[in-house]
C-alpha cells in the first residue's frame, strides 16, 4: 500500500539557504568575519565567475546488486548489518538469485543487498544452514579479493596473539571466527601443533586451506597443521568430513597427532584424535590461574572440588595451593587424560588429587545430603543452552548445581561458577546464583566477574563473542 504524501509549504530560497548546515567543503560559504560586515558593503561584492570546466562534487551513488546474482534481505536484517552484525538468517532473506543452473554448485561468495537493491557487502553463503549469510566485506569482492582479505586478517589475528605466548604459555587460540572478521575459521596452537576448523560451507575450498596453511607457516613455522572437524556443525552446514591427512607437516616420517603444551607453567597432554573441541579449553586459561590465586587469598586451601573437570584444568591449578583436590567428570576418557596431566606435573603439587567418574547432578546431590564440605568449589559445566528455547531449562540446571555447591561450602569459602552458554546472559547467571543462595540460606559476596582469556576477544556489537561468563564468589 502506497503511503500518503505529506504536503509541506515551500520554504523561500533565503530561508532554505539559511537552514542548510555549514560544510567545511563549501567553497562559497561566508567566513565569520564576512558575516559581520555591513549589509550595504556586502551588496557591492563581486561574485567570482564559475570556471567553465568545473565539475560539481557529488557523493558517489551506493552501488546496486546485479539483478541476476545476489541475495536481498529484509529491513530488519539490513539494519543489523549496518550496526555491525555479521549474520543473516535464512528467514530474513527476501529473494536470492544464484549464478548458473538450478543444479549448479552454489557459490561460496554472494553479494548482499537490502530490499531496495542497495549493496550491503559480500557474504559467505551457506544454503543448508539457518545462518545463511556471514558477512566478510562491506564491498563487492570476488574470490581473489576474498583470499587476499583472508590472508591479511589471519596474519593480523596471529600477530595479536603472539604477545600472549611465552615460556609458561605456548598454547592459545590464533583465530576466533567472527571476532577476527573470519566467520567460521577457528585455529588453535598447542606447542608445535596447530589445529584448524572450517565451520562454514563458504570456507570449504582448496584455495582457502592453502591460504591458511601459507599464513600459519609464515607466522609460526609449526611442526604440523591438522584440520579437525566439528561433526555437529558440519552436519548443519551440509559438509563432508575432511581428509584426515595433515594439511602441512614438516617431517613426514613421524606425523605427530599428539603433543604436550604449557598453560601457566603446567604441562597438559593433547591428542588431536580424541579431545573435545579443538583440544583443551583454552578460553579458561586466565580463570584457572585466578581461581588458584583467590583460593590462596581467601585461605580456602583445604579441600577443593572441580565439577565437570574435563582434563583437570582447574583441579591441577588448585593442586598448587590446596591440600586435597577432587575432580568430577562423566567422561572416562577425559579423566584418563587428567591423570596423565597429573603425573606430568606431580613435582609442582602439594595436594592429594583424586578423580571421580560420575554424573555431576547426582553426585552433588548425594554429597550435599550426606554433609560433605569443601573450602573451594569450581562449577564449569558444558553449555546447557544451545538455543534461546533451551534457556529456561539451562537456568534450572545452573541453579541446581549452585544450590548443591553452596550447601557444601564452608564459611568464607570460594565458589567459582561458570557458564559457556551464549544465550545465558550475565544478569540471568547472577540471578540464578542469587536464587540458589537464598534457597541454601547462604550469603554470597561477588568478588569478580571474569570472561574468556584475551585470545578469545569480545566484539561489542557481536554479542555472540561474549559466551563465557565466570563469577568469583565468597560464601559466608
Amino acid at each position: 500500500m502506497t503511503k500518503p504524501r505529506t504536503t509541506r509549504p515551500k520554504a523561500s530560497p533565503t530561508a532554505a539557504k539559511a537552514a542548510r548546515p555549514e560544510s567545511p567543503f563549501d567553497r562559497n560559504r561566508k567566513s565569520p568575519v564576512a558575516d559581520q560586515r555591513p549589509a550595504a558593503r556586502d551588496s557591492r561584492r563581486v561574485q567570482r565567475p564559475v570556471k567553465k570546466n568545473a565539475v560539481a562534487q557529488r557523493p558517489a551513488p551506493i552501488p546496486k546488486v546485479e539483478s541476476t546474482i545476489g541475495a536481498k534481505i529484509n529491513r530488519r536484517a539490513a539494519d543489523r548489518l549496518r550496526d555491525g552484525f555479521l549474520w543473516v538468517y535464512a528467514s530474513d532473506i527476501e529473494s536470492i538469485q544464484l549464478p548458473g543452473s538450478a543444479d549448479a554448485e552454489p557459490p561460496a561468495l554472494l553479494p548482499v543487498a537490502d530490499s531496495r537493491g542497495l549493496l550491503l557487502g559480500t557474504a559467505l553463503y551457506s544454503p543448508s544452514s539457518q545462518i545463511a549469510l556471514r558477512m566478510v566485506s562491506r564491498e563487492s569482492i570476488d574470490e581473489a579479493g576474498w583470499l587476499a582479505l583472508l590472508a591479511d586478517r589471519l596474519h593480523a589475528a596471529v600477530a595479536r596473539r603472539k604477545p600472549l605466548l611465552n615460556e609458561a604459555n605456548n598454547a592459545c587460540r590464533l583465530c576466533f571466527s567472527e571476532a577476527d572478521e573470519l566467520p567460521g575459521l577457528v585455529a588453535d596452537k598447542y606447542a608445535g601443533l596447530v589445529i584448524v576448523q572450517f565451520l562454514t560451507r563458504g570456507l570449504h575450498a582448496a584455495a582457502v586451506r592453502e591460504t591458511c596453511v601459507r599464513v600459519l607457516r609464515e607466522e609460526l613455522s609449526p611442526a604440523v597443521i591438522l584440520e579437525r572437524p566439528d561433526p555437529r556443525i558440519r552436519e548443519l552446514e551440509g559438509l563432508p568430513a575432511p581428509d584426515p591427512a595433515p594439511l602441512w607437516i614438516a617431517n613426514s616420517a613421524q606425523p605427530p597427532a599428539s603433543t604436550s603444551f604449557l598453560i601457566n607453567g603446567l604441562s597438559f597432554q593433547f591428542d588431536a584424535n580424541s579431545s573435545q573441541k579443538t583440544g583443551a579449553f583454552l578460553d579458561q586459561r586466565a580463570n584457572y590461574a585466578a581461581a588458584a590465586d583467590w583460593a590462596k587469598r581467601l585461605g580456602a586451601t583445604g579441600r577443593a572440588l572441580d565439577v565437570c573437570c574435563y582434563q583437570g584444568g582447574f583441579a591441577l591449578h588448585l593442586a598448587q595451593v590446596c591440600r586435597e583436590v577432587t575432580g568430577i567428570d562423566s567422561s572416562h576418557a577425559s579423566l584418563e587424560v587428567a591423570e596423565k596431566n597429573l603425573e606430568a606435573n606431580r613435582a609442582s603439587f602439594i595436594a592429594q588429587v583424586d578423580w571421580v567418574e560420575a554424573d555431576a547432578f547426582q553426585i552433588l546431590r548425594d554429597w550435599s545430603d550426606s554433609g560433605q564440605t569443601f573450602d573451594t568449589i569450581i562449577l564449569d559445566p558444558p553449555a546447557f543452552a544451545k538455543s534461546q528455547r533451551a534457556v529456561e531449562g539451562a537456568l534450572r540446571g545452573y541453579k541446581e548445581l549452585n544450590l548443591r555447591a553452596l550447601k557444601m561450602m564452608r564459611p568464607g569459602g570460594l565458589l567459582v561458577t561458570c557458564s559457556c552458554s551464549h544465550h545465558v546472559g550475565w544478569a540471568e547467571l547472577e540471578a540464578t546464583a542469587a536464587a540458589a543462595a537464598v534457597d541454601a540460606h547462604r550469603r554470597v559476596r561477588l568478588l569478580e566477574r571474569r570472561g574468556a582469556a584475551l585470545d578469545h576477544p569480545v566484539i561489542l556489537n557481536l554479542p555472540e563473542t561474549e559466551y563465557l561468563k565466570c563469577l568469583v564468589l565468597q560464601v559466608e
